[in-house]
Order: structure tokens, then C-alpha cells, then sequence
């Protein structure tokens, strides 16, 4: 799988016609999504494992991976429950996708494999 990415702005020669194409291989375009997922559940990129499959022309991503979390003797965190956190970076994953590579993201399915928590830390 590859994509082809114009650049933005750039309307090609003096004719019209594009000036060239930047191909983006599947494994650049997996690493990037897997970079865009781990930031949006704050956990290590090398912690998230992708999958990239077609959906009718669009990317269609399965990503496995653990999620931070604030322990539990700490202050409820303000990004609100888990669900409501999933589907903001659902969404993330798929605006950054689309910023970053140009490919059309229509399907981000999120598989949790874990939980990283994130303890407290003291201050001295």
C-alpha cells in the first residue's frame, strides 16, 4: 500500500499538470500511526501495534495498545471516562493521520491491551 501526497499549494508548471508525486510506503504510513496512537493514549509508540486494511478506498486502522491512566489515589483526571477518552483519540488518530500522510482515514478501531498507570509523584 502506498499514497500518493500533493503538496499543498503547489499547483504544478506553467501548463497545470502536477510536478511530480511523493509516494508514502505502508510501513512509513504504519509508523506514523502508530506514533499518532501512542500519543494519543500517552503511552510508547513501541507499545502500539498497527494493522492497515482498505475501507472502500478510505484507511481503515486497527491499533493494539495500552492506555495511561492515573492511579487510583490520585485525582480524578479531567479527561474524562475511558470511552469518552477512546473516541477523542479516535478522532486524533484520524485528523493527524489525514495532516500527516494525506491518506483518508475511515474506520480507527482501538483495541486495548492494557493499562499503564501513572503513579503520583512526590515532590521533595
Amino acid at each position: 500500500m502506498t499514497a500518493a501526497v500533493a503538496a499543498p499549494g503547489r499547483t504544478g508548471n506553467a501548463s497545470g499538470s502536477p510536478r511530480g508525486r511523493t509516494t508514502i510506503t505502508s510501513r512509513a504510513v504504519r509508523r506514523v500511526v502508530s506514533a499518532v496512537t501512542a500519543d494519543a493514549l500517552e503511552v510508547p509508540a513501541t507499545d502500539v501495534s498497527v494493522t492497515l486494511t482498505d475501507d472502500g478506498g478510505k484507511l481503515a486502522v486497527e491499533a493494539r495498545t495500552p492506555i495511561r491512566i492515573p492511579a487510583l489515589s490520585a485525582r480524578p483526571d479531567q479527561g474524562g471516562t475511558l470511552v469518552e477518552r477512546l473516541t477523542v483519540a479516535q478522532t486524533q488518530v484520524r485528523d493527524r493521520v489525514l495532516d500527516l500522510t494525506g491518506s483518508t482515514v475511515g474506520r480507527v478501531d482501538l483495541r486495548i491491551t492494557g493499562a499503564r498507570i501513572q503513579e503520583r509523584r512526590r515532590v521533595s
